[in-house]
């Protein structure tokens, strides 16, 4: 049983990483190289080398990229990481060179607005693509991984940070109008990531102290059929304990329990916040790979 399992989510991480490189690639040959943007990374410096000495931007992506697999390597998976990471660079710079010398993909506008955009959205998707498949496409990818993990910083920030030097050259070969238009292409990207990897079905989180655990608990659990924590804590402005309760709902349940919450004990504190991901009954199930 674990074998089969182990298989499919090995051909599961496949898929993601073939669809993800081959929508990346038609992200730079569709939008990014027409507009002159180089939103950052690896495939921005391709693409800035490419405009100064007409070199192929798939070999360039390739080579550029060896140098930061070492590092993703120590830091980020070891040899999975790495054997992954590789597939897809290689897979990613190959479809780039493929795309370009076929001309399956042209450009269909030449807005630099919509270029921008559609860059970020569909670059980003592809990316995030990857991610959920415990692999990058090398460059700048592993280095707002780091920054993510080690410092919390979002990924979309991430990318941000890690791609300045690439904007600043971006500017002052392209003019700093096509810098900006990077920039944006570059968190739109980022966000697109976010969602693409960690899913956009964010859930909530609630933490009610409340003087009527019992009578709360009964209504989330019979009208909305959701599970409840409770727990005990100490009030350091009254010295005494009281019940904290712990839900997790969807999004568009919150507004539900608010009404529940507020039926039992309109004088409940209620803290409401954001759970990226959520794994266990009644969400999505949470897997070894």
């Amino acid at each position: 049983m674990k074998d089969r399992e182990t298989r499919l989510a090995l051909a599961r991480d496949g898929v993601y990483i073939v669809a993800g490189a081959l929508i990346q690639a038609i992200s730079v040959v569709m939008f990014y190289n027409p507009a002159d943007l180089a939103p950052g990374g690896v495939s921005g410096v391709a693409l800035l080398l490419n405009r100064l000495a007409g070199l192929p931007i798939g070999a360039l992506v390739l080579v550029l990229n060896l140098p930061l697999l070492a590092l993703g390597m120590r830091f980020l998976g070891g040899w999975k990481f790495l054997a992954r990471t590789v597939v897809t660079t290689v897979l990613y710079s190959g479809f780039i060179t493929l795309l370009e010398e076929t001309k399956w993909i042209r450009p269909i506008t030449q807005d630099v607005i919509l270029n921008t955009l559609y860059g970020g959205i569909i670059g980003g998707f592809g990316t995030g693509l990857v991610l959920r498949a415990q692999a990058t496409t090398g460059g700048t990818d592993i280095l707002a991984l780091l920054l993510m993990r080690s410092r919390g910083i979002p990924l979309s920030q991430s990318y941000v940070l890690t791609d300045a030097v690439v904007f600043i050259a971006a500017g002052a070969m392209f003019g700093w109008d096509r810098a900006l238009y990077a920039f944006i292409a570059n968190y739109v990207s980022g966000l697109a990531a976010e969602a693409a990897s960690s899913g956009a079905n964010v859930s909530r989180t609630a933490i009610i102290i409340t003087s009527a655990p019992e009578a709360v608990s009964r209504l989330v659990l019979d009208d909305m059929q959701r599970g409840v924590t409770e727990w005990t804590g100490r009030g350091k402005f009254t010295n005494r304990d009281r019940p904290i309760l712990f839900v997790v709902v969807g999004r568009a349940e919150i507004a539900t329990l608010k009404a529940i919450v507020h039926r039992a004990d309109p004088d409940a504190f209620v803290v409401i916040g954001q759970a990226q991901e959520v794994f266990g009954e009644g969400f999505k199930r949470l897997n070894k790979e």
